[in-house]
Formats: C-alpha cells, sequence, structure tokens
C-alpha cells in the first residue's frame, strides 16, 4: 500500500475512535506533546498504561473476591485506574471507571459492581486491541507526526 494511502487510512482508523466514543480529546493532547525529539511519545505513554493498570485489574480482581468487599479498597483502586484511563483518553473505561465508584460508595454488591467491572474490562480489552492495530500500522505508515492528526 503506498504511504499516502496508508496514512489516510490511519486518519480515518483514527477518526473511527471518536465517532465511536472510544477516545476524547485527553487523547489529542498526548499527540500534540508528541515532537521529533519523541516520536513515538503517544504510544508509550498507551504501552505504559496497559502495563499498569494490568496491575490495577489485577488487584480490583482479587478484592472482589473477598467477603464482605471492602468498597473502600476497591474504591481506591478504581480511582486510580480512572485516572490513569482518564489521562490516555479511554473514555469509555473512563465511564465504566465512574459507574463502579458510584456503586463502591453506595456500598451496592447486588452483581452491580461485578457486571460494571465485567464491561469495563470488555471496553479496555477492545481499545487496547484497536490501539495495537493503530500503533502497529503508524509504524509502518512513516513519521507519526504526518499520521497522528489530520489538519482539519
Amino acid at each position: 500500500m503506498e504511504r499516502n494511502q496508508m496514512r489516510r487510512q490511519l486518519a480515518l482508523i483514527r477518526q473511527s475512535f471518536f465517532d465511536q466514543g472510544f477516545l476524547d480529546e485527553q487523547f489529542i493532547q498526548l499527540e500534540e506533546l508528541q515532537d521529533d525529539a519523541n516520536p513515538n511519545f503517544v504510544e508509550e505513554v498507551v504501552t505504559l498504561y496497559y502495563r499498569d493498570s494490568s496491575r490495577l485489574i489485577l488487584n480490583i480482581d482479587q478484592a472482589l473476591e473477598r467477603n464482605p468487599l471492602d468498597f473502600n479498597k476497591l474504591d481506591n483502586y478504581m480511582h486510580q485506574f480512572k485516572g490513569s484511563s482518564t489521562s490516555i483518553g479511554a473514555k469509555k473505561v473512563k465511564a465504566e471507571c465512574t459507574q463502579f465508584r458510584e456503586y463502591c460508595k453506595a456500598g451496592n454488591s447486588e452483581g452491580r459492581c461485578m457486571r460494571t467491572f465485567q464491561q469495563l474490562k470488555k471496553e479496555y480489552a477492545i481499545l487496547k486491541r484497536k490501539l495495537e492495530a493503530y500503533f502497529q500500522q503508524a509504524r509502518q505508515a512513516g513519521p507519526l507526526e504526518t499520521a497522528c492528526r489530520s489538519r482539519n
């Protein structure tokens, strides 16, 4: 595939993340921090997010197995996870974090925490797959400054 065509396709894929509600404006702000000195900045930040958040997911999974549930501990873990998700613009993941925290504050363990956490993990995995494919294609397309952000 020709490089310009790859870049156009990459721009469409990127736009679909926003159109489908996976990402918000924070992702754009990350892209704006990327420059020639650090051309893979966004990918590196996202990689760190997934590495660190996988630990939080494990901690939440373990906390959800305890009986009785420690809603304060769960809320603290989810607060961290929500902050990390917000920092990369993971809109759907952040929304699920917010819902989960509301259930924790209400002390609602009637399955809502579990269902919300399962949905959060689903959105997390979908975004991860989409971003991995996007960054792989961005590397193939060449310099990211031409592939990351359309200048309308």
